[in-house]
Order: structure tokens, then sequence, then C-alpha cells
């Protein structure tokens, strides 16, 4: 047990305030959360709200699983890995890959947990990628009463327990669809105008495998285009757009150690998906992020709206990343139904201003389906965000029939979710 008045989440701006109990192994977790009227769930803590923390129990708790071991276990036959759901993906990727194995794809950061990134909605990139919650075969999570439940693809319940915002339980365990392992190059062009971006914005996020795209929404346009591409390929002609001559940080003025090899060079998947290696502290760490997701189909109607908030936006802007992500069918994925381009902004990490912004952001995305990254800072509530999911009742339905009492409930999920 732990006092938790200077336990943070990882950008610093989340302080929480329930006491925290560290699970010695899943059975000690299990009567943890039997016992206990309000349980939240922490990973590894990269949510910029609230979303873990409980604030209105007195004797609730936040269940740590930190000192829980990363398993990872192959099945060849079904090409699946049940993996722990505390583990950092980059430690899974380590794992599967000396095995010989691989995911189909990762987030930009391989630090993150693999139950907290899946129950977020958490993604990558690629047109024909989907969020890394389309990667779960099945799921262990300890409900309420203590007992631990399997969920597993084809069961009834399952695309509304996969990204389940740890409404449902916690998740300690996850069966993920593995393939063989494969190498990946980087190549990073700077310089794509605007005009040529909207003119050729499907063939440019089809160009590779992945591709991700940085701005400043300013007349510089696109200054990076990052492309992982599973084919050994020459330099492609990307409308104007030039290869960058130097291994190049997204955020300016950044240390480039921590990002993965750029230039061209066939290497593992691994170390070319992600934008930061595993051994180094990503990204600057004190910041905010934001991201909406909508359809690609608007895609250019938010990219201009974007464009005139552009000097709003600039006093506390970091970069934007645009990036694709296919459909799926998990009830909250943000990728429900159809395709989606991602706006992700990292933040200065100045609450005030960046929430002053916030809702500027979000009339200009949300009337166009864009959805509200779950982990990330967004103002909108219930009312907003109800309209973008069409199958939210349906959740509130089966978090009805799971957890009727609440015991994994907090003011988040109320004011989010309702």
């Amino acid at each position: 047990m732990t006092d938790v008045t200077t336990e943070k989440n990882w950008g610093g701006n989340h302080t929480y305030r329930a006491r925290i109990e560290r699970a010695r192994s899943v059975e000690h977790l299990q009567e943890v959360v039997a016992a206990s009227p309000r349980v939240r769930a922490l990973g590894s803590r990269h949510s910029f709200t609230d979303i873990s923390d409980i604030t209105d129990v007195e004797d609730g708790v936040l269940v740590s699983l930190a000192d829980l071991p990363t398993t990872v276990d192959v099945d060849p036959a079904s090409r699946t890995a049940r993996v722990t759901g505390r583990a950092a993906y980059g430690d899974v990727a380590t794992q599967l890959q000396a095995a010989g194995w691989a995911l189909g794809n990762l987030a930009s950061l391989p630090h993150i947990s693999v139950a907290g990134a899946v129950a977020t909605g958490t993604h990558g990139s690629g047109v024909e990628n989907g969020s890394l919650a389309t990667a779960v075969a099945s799921l262990d999570i300890i409900g309420p009463d203590g007992e631990l439940r399997t969920v597993g693809r084809g069961d009834a319940d399952f695309e509304g327990s996969v990204v389940s915002l740890g409404a449902l339980g916690v998740v300690t365990a996850l069966t993920l669809d593995i393939e063989p392992t494969y190498d990946v190059r980087q190549d990073v062009y700077t310089g794509l105008s605007w005009a040529s971006f909207d003119a050729n914005i499907e063939e440019i996020t089809r160009s590779a495998y992945s591709v991700s795209l940085f701005t400043r929404w300013t007349d510089a346009g696109i200054e990076q285009v990052w492309r992982k591409s599973r084919l050994d390929e020459a330099p492609v002609d990307l409308h104007g757009a030039l290869p960058a001559g130097r291994t190049l940080h997204m955020l300016e003025g950044a240390p480039t150690e921590s990002i993965t090899e750029q230039g061209g060079v066939f290497g593992p998947w691994l170390d070319r998906l992600p934008h930061f290696r595993m051994e180094f502290t990503p990204s600057r760490g004190e910041e905010l992020q934001s991201e909406y997701l909508l359809p690609c189909a608007d895609a250019l109607t938010a990219i201009d709206r974007l464009r005139a908030l552009g000097p709003r936006m600039a006093p506390v802007l970091q970069a934007c990343e645009l990036r694709t992500v296919a459909a799926d069918e998990h009830w909250l994925s943000s990728s429900y139904g159809h395709d989606v381009l991602g706006v992700h902004f990292t933040w200065l990490r100045d609450e005030q201003r960046v929430y002053a912004v916030l809702p500027a952001i979000e009339d200009a995305l949300l009337p166009l389906g864009g959805r509200p990254h779950w982990g990330k800072c967004f103002v909108a509530d219930a009312a907003a965000i109800e309209p973008l999911y069409p199958r939210l009742s349906d959740f509130r339905a089966l978090r009805d029939r799971v957890d009727p009492d609440r015991v994994f409930g907090n003011a988040w999920l109320e004011r989010v979710i309702g």
C-alpha cells in the first residue's frame, strides 16, 4: 500500500488521489478487487486525465500491476501469443522477435502497457492497419466479484469488452494475433506543401505500410513525412517533398538519439514501427496530448478548419501528427465502422491554455464525426460523445450487466460515458 500524494501520471499533469496497492500476483489482485467497493487499474500511466483515478470513494483503491511479470507465451499453431496485461509493448515485442514472431503494428511509443493501450483504442498508422485492439483474440478479466473470466473473439460480449476504458474489470492477460517476424525501413521526407498534400492525400497515406505526417498548421505545410515500409524500395516521388539528409525529431530542437533509425536502413519491425526507442525516455515527457479521429472522407474539410485555427494553437502546440487507421467493429473504438484520420496534438504542459483552445478544435471536428482519443485531453462530455458512437447504449447495457454496482466506475466515466 502506498501514499499516493506524490504519484503522478506520465505527463506529470495529474496526481492520483486514491491509495495505490501493488498486486503481488493475479490471486492477490482478485482478493483486492473482491474486497474493494471501488477499483481502478493503473498501467503505464500514459493517460493525460483522471481516467484511471478515483475521486469520490475514500476506501477505493488503485491497483498497480507493475510488480507482475511480463510473460509472452507463443502458440505457433494458432499464430497467437498470450501476454500479461501490464507488459509494455516494447518488452512483448522483444520476446516475440527472439522467438521469430511479430505483431502487425505498434504505436509510436513502445513504453505503453498492452492492456491500457487496447482499452483506450490506441493505434499506430497505416491505411490497412487497424488499431491495436484489432489484434486481440481474447481477454482475461477480473470482474467486480474478483472472479477471473475470459472473453474471446466470437463471444457475444467481445466487441464491447476490448476497448472498454477499464469499466468492465481489470485485464490481467490478452491473447494477440502474431505473424512471422519481418523487417521495416523508415524514410523521412520534408517540405510537402499543403497544395500537394490536398491533391494527393490518399496516394500519400497509402505510399507505405505506415505513414505519419507532422505539421504545426502553418504555411510551411506538412513539415515531415515518416514512411515505414516493409518493401526494399528506391526513394519514392512524394510530390515535391525531399528525402531528409539526417535523422529528424518531430519536436523542434529535441535530441534525436531517442528516435528509431531513419534513412532507409532495413531493420526488425520493433525497431522501426515505433517512433521512439524503448531504451530512451520517449518524447519530452513534460507535455499534454490530445487526439481526434474522424472519417477519412472528411479529412480535407477537417484540415481546412484546423489550418484556420493554426494561429490560436501555435502558442501551446509543439507538433501535430496525422495518421490513418483502418475500420474495426469494437464498440468504443475511435475507428468503429469506418477508416479514420487521426489528428494528434502534442502540447506544452500548460493545462489552462491547452484546455482554452480545445473547445474550438472540438467545434471544428466533432460535427465531422471526430472522436476524441479516450486517453488524452478533451472537453466533450457524454452528451457530445453519444452521437459519435452508434453502440454506446449497447456498451452501457453491457456495463450494467457486468458491473451493476460500478465497482470499476469513477468520475471520468460518469462525465464521459454517462
